[in-house]
């Protein structure tokens, strides 16, 4: 029963690493995936020669490494929104007269805010980017929300972005 909890419990672990280092590197941080999938691997390899060895008489060895997988995925997906490591591009259209209001509003939390002009179906519009991290990225949703301003907000995931107010590279 021990080899079942061990094989499952690692595999969880195996596959959560696996998830956080994908996230690193698409963000460009390869040092700390590398590192990352060194131990990645190590897991992997005592967990695939554990589940292997005597797998014919012990069947139940794949279904503790198939429900650590299913459950590393999960769990691997938790660890990434907690961890909301990268940048978030997020673009706020509102009225034009609303613009510099929600802009004004943002600016005093320290979000370094862009207004562009824009052009709707029947008014013209304010298109507000705003780069930040992804940490602060429910607090600035609740922001914007919390303006009672009416507003389409689309979000975008950022790999890299170079200079700007309040973001370091």
């Amino acid at each position: 029963m021990f080899i079942y909890i061990l094989i499952f419990l690692a595999k969880i672990i195996e596959v959560s690493l696996a998830t956080v280092r994908t996230v690193l590197i698409t963000r460009g941080e390869k040092f700390y995936g590398s590192i990352i999938g060194f131990f990645e691997v190590i897991i992997w390899l005592y967990l695939i020669t554990t589940v292997l060895i005597g797998i014919n008489e012990e069947p139940f060895k794949m279904v503790a490494y198939a429900l650590g997988f299913a459950c590393g995925n999960y769990i691997g997906c938790i660890l990434e929104e907690k961890l909301a490591l990268g940048l978030v591009t997020i673009n706020a259209i509102v009225s034009e007269k609303d613009g510099p209001t929600l802009a004004k509003i943002l600016r005093s939390e320290n979000v370094g805010v862009t207004i562009m002009d824009a052009e709707g179906l029947k008014e013209s519009k304010k298109i507000l980017v705003l780069h930040v991290k992804r940490k602060r990225k429910s607090k600035i949703l609740q922001l914007i929300t919390n303006s009672n301003i009416n507003a389409v907000i689309s979000l975008v995931d950022t790999k890299t972005i170079y200079g700007g107010y309040g973001i370091r590279k």
